[in-house]
């Protein structure tokens, strides 16, 4: 078993497309339109979906914005070093919303940012 990719919705497709290719450096794998059900799937990675994880982005037409809810976390990516990847996100129109440093009560190096919708990214640096 593997996880094949985690779905979000988002209120604007290609404004989310743009924000994980453009800010995220990650690729558009494929879009499809739904039309009987009102709905376009585009997924997004790193790598082709045969071998990696990847994110599903849900527009439903009608839908223009969503409560994220208490429960749901951060999408986590791993980045070669936080303190870099925060600039060109930040050089690229994203946001920061937490600087990268150690997590608090460990060593860890993280980030946090968020894309257009509100949901938080995690820039995790690979331990060396």
């Amino acid at each position: 078993m593997r996880i094949l990719h985690t779905m979000i919705r988002v209120g604007e497709l290609q404004r989310s497309i743009d924000f994980y290719t453009q800010v995220m450096g990650m690729r558009l794998l494929r879009k499809t339109d739904y039309p009987g059900g009102r709905f376009t799937n585009a997924f997004v990675g790193y790598d082709e979906e045969s071998r990696s994880a990847v994110l599903e982005l849900t527009h439903n037409w009608d839908t223009t914005s969503y409560d994220l809810g208490s429960g749901y976390g951060h999408v986590a990516i791993e980045v070669e070093d936080a303190y870099r990847a925060c600039d060109e996100v930040r050089n690229r129109g994203g946001k920061v919303t937490r600087v990268a440093g150690p997590m608090k009560n460990g060593q860890t190096v993280i980030a946090f940012g968020v894309d257009p919708d509100a949901y938080k990214i995690q820039l995790l640096q690979r331990k060396r």
